[in-house]
Parts: C-alpha cells; sequence; structure tokens
C-alpha cells in the first residue's frame, strides 16, 4: 500500500521531535547540575580551605648559610647544653628520676646564672615530684603583656633525647641568654616545661597542661606562646622531608626548613611571626596553620595552650616527618646541626623582640 505523507505533516513531525529533544535535554542537563554542583562546590572549599592553611606571607629564603662570629659561639653553646642533657645526664624522665632532676637542677642554674629569678611550679605524680622552671624579664610599659617562649625537659623513655627536645630547651636557654639584658615594652617567659612525653603526653600531668591550667591572674594577657620541640635536624637531599596528607602537594621535599606550626585560631600570629622571622633570617622556613586533628600538629605543649584560647605555634625541624632518630637510643647529639640551630635561634630572637616591643601590632594581626 503506498501512504502518502505531505510536507506540512513532515515539518509539523520535525517540530514536535525537536521540542522533545529539547525537553529531554533539559531534564538531562537538570540532572547533570543537580549531581555536580554540591561536588564542584565541595572540590572549590577544599581546594580554598587548603590554600587557606598553607598560605604564609612573603617567601623563604634560599641560598647559602655562613655564620658570622656571634652565631659561631651560639653555636658552640647550644653544643655544650645538648651535650650536657643528652650525654653527660641521657635519658630524663620519671622512669629515671635522678636524671630528670638533674637536668631541672641544670636548667635552673643556668637561668640563675643569667641573672633571672627563678620561679618553680611543683606538683606531683604519685610519690614524686616534678617541677615547671620558669623565668621571666618583666615588660617596662606593659609588664602585663606576656609572650611565653617554651619547651619540655624530659625525653622519651629509652631515649637520650637530643634532638627531641635537648635542642628545643638549648634553644630556649641561649634565648633567655640573649634577651637578659634587653628591655622589651611586653614581658617575655621562658618556661622549661616537664612530662611532655608519653605516658604523660595530652593528660592531666602533662606540665604544659598543669602550667596554662594554674594561670589564675586574669588581667594577664598572652600575646602568643613558642613551643621549641626538636629543631636541629636538617638535609638538603631529595626526598629527605616527609608529610601527613595533603601537605605533601604544598611544601619541599628537602628538609633544610624550620616549621612554623599553628591551628587556625593561630593564623595571624604564625603570619606576623613567619613574616618577621623572613624579614630578619636568611634560613629556609615554610609554616601552616591547620587543625589540630591533623597527625602532627598538635604534638607538643603548644597544644595545651591552644585548648584555653591562646595563640601558640610549635617551631621544629618536624621531628618524624623528617628526623629518622625520632624516639629512639640513637637520637644522639652527634646528628644535630648546630650552626643551622644557631641561625634559628638568631632569627626567633629577632622575632621576639619584634613582637614585646611593637606589641599593638602582634595583638592586631592575631
Amino acid at each position: 500500500m503506498l501512504i502518502c505523507v505531505s510536507n506540512e505533516y513532515i515539518a509539523r513531525l520535525a517540530v514536535i521531535l525537536q521540542e522533545q529533544c529539547h525537553k529531554i535535554m533539559r531534564i538531562f542537563d537538570s540532572r547533570i547540575i543537580a549531581f555536580f554542583t554540591p561536588v564542584l562546590l565541595a572540590i572549590i572549599f577544599i581546594i580554598g580551605f587548603l590554600f587557606y592553611m598553607v598560605y604564609v606571607p612573603s617567601t623563604s629564603y634560599s641560598g647559602p648559610i655562613e655564620l658570622n662570629g656571634r652565631e659561631k659561639i651560639l653555636s658552640n653553646r647550644l653544643h655544650q647544653h645538648v651535650l650536657v642533657l643528652a650525654g653527660i645526664i641521657g635519658e630524663r624522665n620519671l622512669t629515671r628520676s635522678v636524671a630528670l632532676e638533674t637536668s631541672a637542677q641544670y636548667i635552673e642554674k643556668q637561668f640563675r646564672n643569667m641573672g633571672y629569678s627563678v620561679k618553680l611550679q611543683t606538683y606531683s605524680i604519685g610519690t614524686k615530684k616534678v617541677r615547671n622552671i620558669i623565668a621571666e624579664i618583666k615588660g617596662h610599659r606593659k609588664p602585663r603583656s606576656v609572650l611565653i617562649v617554651g619547651a619540655h625537659y624530659d625525653s622519651i623513655e629509652g631515649s637520650p633525647g637530643a634532638n627531641d627536645n635537648a635542642s628545643g630547651v638549648a634553644a630556649m636557654l641561649e634565648l633567655a641568654r640573649m634577651l637578659a639584658k634587653k628591655a622589651p615594652a611586653s614581658s617575655v617567659r621562658f618556661v622549661a616545661f616537664v612530662n611532655e612525653e608519653p605516658p604523660y603526653f595530652k593528660t592531666p600531668d602533662m606540665g604544659s597542661r598543669v602550667y596554662v591550667d594554674r594561670i589564675q591572674d586574669k588581667s594577664i594577657r598572652i600575646i602568643g606562646m613558642f613551643s621549641l620541640e626538636t629543631m636541629g635536624y636538617y638535609r638538603s637531599g631529595k626526598k629527605t622531608q616527609h608529610y601527613p596528607f595533603p601537605f605533601n602537594y604544598f611544601y619541599p621535599e628537602r628538609g633544610n626548613f624550620i616549621a612554623f606550626v599553628g591551628n587556625l585560631h593561630s593564623r595571624g600570629f604564625l603570619h606576623r611571626s613567619l613574616s618577621l622571622f623572613r624579614q630578619h633570617t636568611r634560613f629556609p622556613s615554610e609554616g601552616v596553620a591547620a587543625p589540630a586533628w591533623i597527625a602532627g600538629i598538635d604534638w607538643s605543649d603548644h597544644g595545651s595552650f591552644w585548648q584555653k584560647g591562646y595563640p601558640a605555634l610549635m617551631v621544629t625541624d618536624t621531628a618524624l616527618f623528617r628526623y629518622p632518630h625520632y624516639h629512639s637510643d640513637e637520637d644522639l647529639p652527634k646528628y644535630i646541626n648546630f650552626d643551622y640551630l644557631a641561625r634559628v635561634v638568631t632569627g626567633l630572637n629577632a622575632i621576639i623582640l619584634e613582637l614585646t616591643h611593637n606589641q599593638n601590632k602582634a595583638a592586631k594581626d592575631r
């Protein structure tokens, strides 16, 4: 049978088919948009948040590191402190309480020899007494505004603790020496913390926890806190630096820098401190402001200050993410680069002087 179809019918059919196709495409497009829009927004948020964490002002130094005469003397002083704490005294914790006591006495003596009045914050662990050790320079204009510089002096069981954390204690002691004759506008308080290492880490018996819990004078305003933690190991070879995910995509693979680590609340304090370090110091440096739940971010005494809402930073060589002898019996003075540590301490001294002389700027940047 022959069927005849007019051109008008074909045209009408084509219009109908075209309308249906457009309708189907609109439905399909809307489903694609509905599915991918939240995914894209989530991706944009994650990328933006990552850049928010890793962004820091100015650029890191890259170039030769040659010490001047004062820094060479500083390097030798740092070396001597670490040799005493990790070499002569060795492992120092409550399983070796005599060594822990000897290290405390050494720190107290160093402070007193510099002309400081030393305060002891004593508390009990079972039948044994332990203490935080405090020395302070009073600010001549705003003595109730306080910058805290701290380091823990105990070591993990089974380790002499040269890098973790005799290096941090040595840095703190030399900063105290460098600042002893200064007259800052705001106060600088040096605190040697006990019991940072397990089994006391993040417990009420951790020295820095005891310290912040006993801050009773509400008129004291803490400008910020530096936790000097595992600071002496540096390597310039490729793939000598590791990170918790996802920071490996943002930071260098060479373990030759000092890191400034803060939480999100401390981001302004981080930016101010790192900017000053880079302004005054020819040494590679990196910084991050990240949530405390990311591995390694709160692994020292600064975490205790975060719990009370104080801005605080860890200054570190990144410890186990770089140092192969972390928490081992091989954590020995011979692995520490004292010249590099001397340059870092010189930079920290510049930061402290700036923050305590220009305290209003520091507060504004928090």
